[in-house]
């Protein structure tokens, strides 16, 4: 994915969107299984630009279009976001698991990084304030903001704490915050519980088996 190289200059005053950890899990999180099947809630890139804007990325009140990056279509700008997501989830799941991360995906999420406004100082009428400018697109930045807080917690050393839900129904990417950095399940009040319960019922089955199996005494007599 190409960066436009085109940097743009403006001061920042009320640019501020930066995105929070939970805002990076909750992107990752748009694909989910469901009873069993993958469901991406980003069907068009109305769906997933709506999304983002709703999570401040743009000024309120910019529709869809204010994303849509001049001259790429609707189904270009869909896949870099679907392509972006892919590369986070992937980087989520390696550093759960303790494994390298594919090459493709480090090299996608830097892709992504590197389009993130920077802060600068410009030149005012009384003077100099902080400014910003842009390296990518609307989009761009949008997705280097939500792959900030992930790269932040892989750097502070917290990426132990980077998690895959336990139930393989599930399977949603979490922060464990817990004080002994245990915790297995996104949720213990659904999937935990969920999974307790089928580990329950399997025991009491197993043990109903074996007292219903005849011994081998009285299947010979």
């Amino acid at each position: 994915m190409a960066l436009n190289k085109t940097t743009e200059h403006r001061p920042s005053r009320d640019h501020h969107h930066e995105m929070s950890l939970d805002d990076t899990f909750d992107f990752l999180n748009t694909i989910e299984l469901e009873s069993g099947s993958l469901v991406d809630h980003f069907e068009t890139f109305e769906d997933a630009a709506s999304w983002l804007i709703g999570r401040g990325v743009c000024h309120k009140g910019r529709g869809p279009t204010a994303l849509r990056p001049q001259g790429v279509g609707d189904g270009e700008a869909l896949a870099r976001v679907r392509t972006v997501r892919e590369a986070l989830r992937d980087v989520a799941h390696a550093v759960s698991h303790g494994r390298p991360a594919e090459p493709d995906s480090l090299a996608e999420v830097n892709r992504a990084i590197a389009a993130r406004e920077r802060i600068e100082l410009v030149r005012s009428p009384d003077g100099v304030s902080v400014g910003h400018s842009h390296v990518g697109d609307p989009l761009d930045d949008a997705l280097a903001r939500l792959a900030d807080p992930l790269v932040h917690e892989i750097g502070a050393g917290r990426a132990d704490r980077v998690r895959i839900c336990a139930n393989d129904t599930c399977r949603w990417v979490f922060f464990d915050e817990s004080r002994g950095g245990q915790r297995r399940w996104c949720d213990m009040a659904s999937c935990g519980n969920r999974a307790k319960a089928a580990r329950h019922r399997a025991r009491a089955k197993a043990k109903t088996a074996t007292k219903t199996e005849p011994s081998e005494t009285a299947r010979a007599n």
